[in-house]
This record gives C-alpha cells, structure tokens and sequence, in this order.
C-alpha cells in the first residue's frame, strides 16, 4: 500500500506529526480489506506508543478488534479515519472516496 510506504518515508525523514494523517488516509484506503485495516491500526497503536499518546494507545487496541467483526458482516464506515479524534460518520475526502468506490 502506497501510503504505508509514504508513512516510512516520513519517519525516516523524521515529519513525525505528519505520520498520523498519512496513516488516517491509509486506513480510509484500507476499508476493504480486512488485512490492510488490521495493519493500518496496528501502525497507529505503534504512532500512538512512541508518541506516548495514551488515549489514542487505548483506543487503536479496541479497534484492532474491529475490523474483523465489522468488515465480516459487511459493515464499512462512511469516512471514518481510524484515528480516535475524528467521527465516523464525517463524509471521507473525494480522492479517497473516488478509490473506495473503484474497490466495491
């Protein structure tokens, strides 16, 4: 996937705080794919522990649980990011809706 690629691109560079959008929009991109969202929120619980975020810790735990029930019964949410600050009935940015519908 393309922007987990970007994502390391990024912590090698050190951008640190740009890390967690890169990673909103992989999981956006990832909607589809039960292995891709597993390993989307696993790397923000891994942005989450060294940023010594425990909220955000917390919460990616609960929804590396997530995906499997959900995807699994067909549920997809509208834009949700992944990340714990963001609602997920807010509309997804168009280019990444452009890609998920491509995916349906």
């Amino acid at each position: 996937m393309a922007e987990l690629q970007e994502v390391a691109q990024l912590k090698k560079a050190g951008e640190y705080s740009a890390v967690f959008s890169r990673l909103e929009r992989a999981h956006i991109i990832s909607y589809y794919s039960t292995l891709h969202d597993v390993r989307v929120h696993f790397a923000m619980l891994r942005w989450a522990r060294c940023r010594h975020n425990d909220r955000e810790l917390a919460r990616q735990v609960l929804r590396l649980i997530g995906p499997a029930t959900k995807l699994a019964i067909g549920w997809v949410p509208a834009g949700n990011t992944g990340g714990t600050h963001f609602s997920p009935i807010k509309p997804m940015p168009d280019d990444l809706a452009a890609i998920n519908a491509a995916r349906r």
